[in-house]
This record gives C-alpha cells, structure tokens and sequence, in this order.
C-alpha cells in the first residue's frame, strides 16, 4: 500500500519569464510505500530539498500532483495545508528548529497544543517516546541547555508525537558529529522498524546506507532508484558509493 505518490511532478522559478525561468524538477514520478524508510540523495542544486518542500507543502508545483496518504495536496487552500502538515506529517530538520524560549517538553508538545490536544493525553503520548528515545532527563531543560545529538532526539520525540504518516527529514545529521549522527541514524531504523514511513533527503552515504531505497536527483530528474533489498549496510554502503561516481560520470550502467 503506497503512502506517497508523486505524479509527474516540474517545478519552475519564475514560470512567466523565459528569460529568468529556472526549471528545478522536470517529471519526477515515484511512489513510497507504507513502513519505507526511503532517502533521497543528490549534489547542491539538484532539486532534492525543492522536492522535499513540495512534498511538505510548503511549496507549489507548477504541475503534477502530490498524493499523500489517499489526499491530492494541489488544490488545497493554505489554512487546509497547516492542518495538513500538523495531522499527516513530522518534520526534522538540520538546525533541529526548536524554541530556546520553551522546554524541551514544550518544544514536544508544541504540534499537539497547535492541535488542541488536551494535557493528558499529551502526558500519555509523550512518556513511552521519551523512554525510547531517552530523553526523559532532558525534558524539564531547555534546548540551549543541550548538546546538538541531544537537541535531534528532541526534534524527533516533536516529530512522531502526532503520529505522522509520513516523516520527513531534512539532512538531519547535516549538524552533527559522527557519533551523534550514528545515534540518529539508529533512532530513525528503530521507529522505521516499528512502522513509521521516512523519507530523508541526505548528503551522507553513510546516512543514505541505513535507508530501504535510495533516489538519486541529477539536474531535477530522478537518475537512479537503488533498493537495499537483502544487501548487509556495508554493501548498501559500497554500492551507493558505486552508484555517486557512476552519476558524476554520467554513466547509466555499473557492476
């Protein structure tokens, strides 16, 4: 059962201008299934965060459509779009977008009191996340008061407090150092494990190794899809390696 289906999707700056017009995504047509854990990979430029917005709702596409979780996101007004956003998706981002003026209980809390959810159950949604991420010391400080891999488990716990559809990761390991990365990194196969759909745009081989199925974006079209299948880490790891410098050479075809 698909989750996301992306149609025929082109997104173009400045459409009504053929002198200024930059085209970012030409035809990009996938589909993510229910329980994926999927990344998208591709050099600065590429089209793959243009992507991720697109799919986030935080941008529009010139044409295609978007169909999330049965819903076509096109023509959906902007006030529909935020209701959207806090009851289908979870986001995590780079610089980890949390609040220094709230805790960090707050910060969690923050898609479900936008939502209106009452405090218990915020109480009742926040406490087995918290134990799986272990976090539980850290809720009653402030994010200032935290080091950066702390801060990411943060942004997870607000994430898939709402219990997203779909979460959505934005270089999440982009901030930090290599423990803390590989921390994350086991964080998101955990929640994949138990269920929970991801797609992550990433730089890092190594983050793009712990992935189910990995899209490569040259010049805003999809060149290669690489699935995991049966492949150890370390083989996914070697094979996305392959697969970079057979794209930077322009190659279609490798062993």
């Amino acid at each position: 059962m698909n989750i996301l289906k992306v149609k025929n999707i082109r997104k173009v700056y400045n459409p009504e201008n053929k002198n200024t017009q930059v085209v970012a995504l030409e035809d990009i047509s996938f589909e993510v299934e229910k329980g994926e854990f999927v990344a998208i990979m591709g050099e600065s430029g590429s089209g793959k965060s243009t992507l991720l917005n697109l799919i986030a709702t935080l941008d529009s596409q010139t044409s295609g459509d978007i169909i999330l979780a049965g819903e076509n996101t096109k023509d959906k007004k902007d006030k529909d779009k935020a209701r959207f956003r806090r009851e289908k998706l979870g986001f995590v981002y780079q610089d980890f977008s949390l609040l220094n003026s709230l805790n960090n209980r707050d910060n969690i809390f923050l898609p479900l009191v936008l939502a209106n959810t009452n405090y218990q159950e915020m109480e009742e949604r926040i406490a087995p996340i918290a134990r799986k991420l272990k976090i539980e010391n850290l809720l009653d400080k402030f994010p200032y008061q935290v080091s950066g891999g702390q801060k990411q488990r943060i942004a997870v716990a607000r994430a898939i407090i709402t219990n997203p559809q779909l979460l959505l990761a934005d270089e999440p390991t982009g901030a930090l150092d290599s423990n803390s990365s590989m921390e994350l990194l086991n964080i998101f196969e955990e929640i994949n494990k138990s269920g929970q759909t991801i797609l992550m745009v990433t730089h890092s081989t190594m983050a793009a190794s712990r992935a189910s199925r990995v899209l490569f974006i040259k010049d805003g079209k999809i060149f290669y899809d690489l699935y995991k299948g049966d492949m150890t880490r370390d083989e996914m790891y070697e094979k996305l390696v392959k697969s970079q410098m057979m794209i930077l050479g322009g190659g279609k075809d490798f062993e």
